[in-house]
């Protein structure tokens, strides 16, 4: 299992759009992916676990893959949330 603390610099936070953009990449990986706001838990698969987290832009996730493929997973998702979820 890996963690990492990510800055989310998208300025619509992770809103519809990014959230998309999220979980898109987060689905083609084996590994579970979540992250951690505060107290509460979302599924980065999951779009509507994605929204219900409320982060808007500047706030800190704690990223966590866990799974076969976490390594990448984590590298290529971290990017993502590092250059502001850009399509």
């Amino acid at each position: 299992m890996l963690k990492e603390t990510v800055k989310v610099h998208n300025p619509a936070g992770l809103h519809l759009r990014p959230a998309g953009i999220l979980c898109k990449e987060a689905i083609k990986f084996k590994s579970r992916i979540s992250f951690q706001k505060g107290d509460s838990t979302a599924n980065a698969k999951s779009v509507l676990s994605v929204l219900g987290a409320c982060v808007k832009c500047g706030d800190e996730i704690l990223l966590i893959c866990d799974g076969p493929d976490e390594k990448i997973a984590m590298e290529k998702l971290s990017a993502l949330i590092d250059h502001g979820l850009e399509a």
